[in-house]
């Protein structure tokens, strides 16, 4: 297709931080957007005015919501053509202080959220035999890390899960294009999208305070331009074959090649012994 063709997008967390961005490059490109989020208001007011702009209600926890979203976009455009995953929030903490209830959460948002929108999306996609879903992923999703276990357990979680269903829905003409940003200047750590854990264990109190304090003044410095990146997915939404994955920043790319050293070492540390399992055949 020409880059320049005229696609429908919907996005999620549309309200603030990257989807605010997404919203405006694909509006800045001649694209008909559907922008969402908890809170209309807040997203019209983030995203502005536009002819070729809707502005709804989606809380991505509410399979209810992510129909109605769905039907509203269809009745004004007639078509979907992209969706953009990316509503999102981030318990931060470790794992022995995270609750149940900040994991359960974690999960509800970041995983089972963009399954509920892609579930109401795919039937529009499989009856026009095309379609793109790009979904927002994170570094944590390739590598995990201290003071992130629920945050990487969802994002691992989506990651597989956008794998699998990848060969499924590709013989109706639909692609998917994971994301994995590294430290952007977005709102994920300010205290409207982070929740820290409640210190209650002295083993890890130092270690709390130390990172706490490192996240805090993070934010606002991170090196990534969301705007560009925005513009970046723009671009890489309007190829036939988007990639598969792509690793947003330069810090996505070293921890991406880390990964791959990684499981390479790993898979040959015992490789003998990992290759000698299977039943001796008589």
């Amino acid at each position: 297709m020409p880059l320049t063709a005229k696609k429908v997008w919907i996005i999620t967390g549309a309200g603030r931080g990257l989807g605010v961005d997404i919203a405006r490059a694909a509006l800045a490109a001649g694209h008909d957007v559907v922008a969402t989020g908890r809170d209309a208001a807040k997203v019209a007011a983030a995203v502005g005015n536009h002819d070729n702009l809707l502005v709804t209600k989606l809380d991505v926890t509410r399979p209810s919501d992510a129909e109605a979203a769905v039907a509203a976009a269809v009745a004004r455009f007639g078509r979907l053509d992209i969706l953009v995953n990316n509503a999102g929030n981030f318990f931060a903490g470790f794992f022995e202080e995270l609750s149940p209830e900040q994991i359960h959460n974690q999960v509800e948002t970041l995983l089972f959220g963009p399954m509920n929108v892609t579930r109401a999306v795919l039937p529009v996609m499989r009856k026009q035999r095309s379609g793109l879903l790009l979904t927002i992923s994170s570094t944590a999703g390739i590598a995990g890390q201290m003071f992130c276990t629920a945050y990487a357990a969802a994002k691992f979680g989506v990651e597989g899960w956008m794998e699998s269903l990848t060969s499924e829905i590709a013989p109706f003409g639909i692609r998917t294009m994971l994301v994995e940003p590294g430290f952007f200047r977005t709102e994920l750590l300010t205290e409207d999208s982070t929740t820290y854990a409640q210190p209650t264990i002295d083993d890890y109190a130092e270690r709390t305070r130390e990172i706490v304090a490192a996240w805090k003044s993070m934010d606002g410095k991170q090196g990534g331009d969301p705007a560009k990146l925005a513009a970046a997915l723009v671009k890489l939404a309007a190829l036939k074959e988007p990639p598969p994955r792509f690793a947003a920043g330069a810090d996505a790319v070293q921890t991406f090649e880390a990964k791959a050293s990684t499981l390479f070492a790993q898979a040959q540390a015992h490789r003998d012994l990992s290759t000698s399992l299977a039943y001796d055949e008589a």
